[in-house]
């Protein structure tokens, strides 16, 4: 199973692409801008302390609960997940792994400790109270459509142990996937007998290398997603709905 966006849109947590694949609005901030520039750090965090706010609120949908019934009846093998929202660990699957990681944990850069993201908004909000009482639309991963701001005015705290600098633990635009991890991917692949792709355009090459290997495989791949994908020629079978309206009736 290789889950995307479209899996959590119905949970509140807006996609990045329209159905024929393109951009909606501008791509997210890439590793090297990050890591590179202070003021694109203060931009990043600044919406995001705002759109936190939002993501936080996100709850399983039917979508989500679908794929952990299949997993409690043995017939899921892994949920592959590009999405970094945790929500198909709260609707009960067990047997995840996330592509690109998680929004709620925060990785100290140069150390490598991980802390929570609660603990880093309560750091960012107690440095900047003012920021902390402003409002904006939410935009995909927590992040907010705040623009036209003084974002050099945000103060962002630094990791407690070493002073290096805090990033979201999730695989950045630029960046790459960890090798153990996608290793620990392709051993599933591996051992399953097909590929369900529930909710992804597949246009972030992470995510179709594995329906690349898997139809290089020979394994049947079938799709719950609505608009184009980049693998529509390698499906046997696509459904065009919701994949919450699509997949409840496992429920």
């Amino acid at each position: 199973m290789l889950t995307g966006a479209g899996c959590s849109t119905e949970s509140g947590i807006q996609d990045y692409r329209d159905l024929n694949g393109d951009w909606k609005r501008a791509r997210p901030i890439t590793w090297q801008a990050f890591m590179g520039d202070g003021a694109d750090r203060q931009r990043y965090w600044a919406r995001s302390l705002i759109g936190w706010r939002h993501l936080e609120q996100a709850r399983p949908n039917d979508a989500h609960r679908a794929l952990a019934r299949l997993e409690a009846r043995g017939t899921v093998e892994l949920v592959l997940t590009q999405n970094v929202d945790g929500l198909h660990q709260a609707a009960g699957s067990t047997r995840v792994i996330d592509l690109h990681g998680r929004i709620d944990q925060v990785r100290c850069m140069r150390c490598a400790r991980q802390t929570a993201r609660l603990d880093l908004q309560s750091r960012l909000t107690a440095l900047n109270p003012a920021w902390a009482q402003r409002d904006a639309a939410a935009a995909p991963d927590g992040d907010a459509d705040l623009d036209g701001e003084a974002f050099s005015t945000l103060r962002v705290p630094d990791c407690r142990h070493c002073g290096g600098i805090l990033k979201p633990d999730v695989v950045f635009f630029g960046e790459d996937v960890p090798a153990a991890r996608k290793a620990r991917a392709l051993d599933h692949l591996a051992a399953a007998d097909a590929v369900l792709v529930v909710g992804s355009s597949l246009m972030v090459p992470s995510g179709y290398r594995f329906v690349q290997r898997a139809a290089e495989a020979g394994k049947p791949i079938g799709a719950v997603t609505l608009g184009r994908t980049r693998a529509d020629s390698l499906f046997a079978f696509k459904v065009a709905q919701p994949c919450a309206k699509a997949l409840a009736f496992l429920l």
